[in-house]
């Protein structure tokens, strides 16, 4: 199963922060990384409860992408979605959807919840490998950051007791690699540089709904890199034949 850490984005109140701790505390999850936290003072003690020991441990980071170092999957939250295939940056998947996928994968997951008042900016969706919503009343679908880690806690919780054996996911660095190998193919098929940006996070969030094994992303990379490496044979062929004389 794999290991859950929980990251808050720029949270504006201490109170939430503690009560994120107690709801880890509830489900066993105890790494805890912040960034760029208001002051912890009491309200978050109390708060926190028996997570006092979660919250006091807690790391902070100047920047979202420190925070999001190490992690084999960026999982993204949000209250808003869309059903539309086009709009890919709020593409999401249900907690208990990610629960089972979970279940059958180990590494380090990162749990990333986004400001109070607008959550995560779209630099930082792009950086997730999925993206979760929970599903909740559309006239007010936006929880409280405290409720939205206690659900998703919950449901991976939940999910721990599944028959599925865990399998060795890719790591960041060969999942960036193989993201990198995907880039050179666009680029040497003359993708049209306009669509490029879309279709990388299409893909990206592709493979984090999919959670392919250490095995199924280096065979992919490996059809991915010997596609872009054969198309650049042959063009160099076609480039190098001598012309004709008239």
């Amino acid at each position: 199963m794999a290991r859950v850490r929980v990251i808050l984005v720029e949270p504006k109140h201490e109170g939430n922060v503690g009560s994120v701790a107690r709801a880890m505390k509830n489900f066993g999850v105890s790494d805890l990384r912040l960034v760029n936290p208001p002051a912890l003072g009491e309200d978050a003690r109390r708060r926190a409860m028996h997570g006092i020991d979660i919250l006091t441990a807690a790391k902070a980071y100047t920047t979202y992408a420190e925070a999001i170092h190490g992690a084999d999957l960026v999982v993204g939250t949000s209250g808003v979605k869309t059903e539309s295939e086009r709009k890919f940056h709020r593409q999401a998947t249900t907690p208990r959807e990610l629960a089972a996928k979970l279940g059958g994968i180990g590494g380090i997951v990162a749990l990333v919840f986004g400001r109070e008042d607008f959550g995560l900016l779209n630099a930082e969706l792009e950086a997730c490998d999925v993206l979760v919503t929970i599903p909740a009343n559309p006239e007010y679908p936006i929880l409280n950051m405290a409720q939205a880690a206690a659900i998703l806690l919950y449901e991976i919780h939940a999910a721990k007791d599944g028959p599925a054996k865990a399998r060795l996911p890719a790591s960041a660095a060969e999942r960036d690699t193989l993201y990198a190998t995907f880039d050179d193919l666009l680029a040497v098929t003359n993708y049209p540089p306009h669509k490029r940006g879309r279709t990388k996070v299409m893909f990206r969030r592709l493979m984090g709904r999919a959670a392919p094994s250490k095995w199924e992303f280096h065979a992919l990379m490996g059809v991915i890199a010997r596609a872009a490496k054969t198309i650049r044979r042959e063009r160099a062929k076609t480039t190098a034949k001598p012309r004709k004389e008239s």
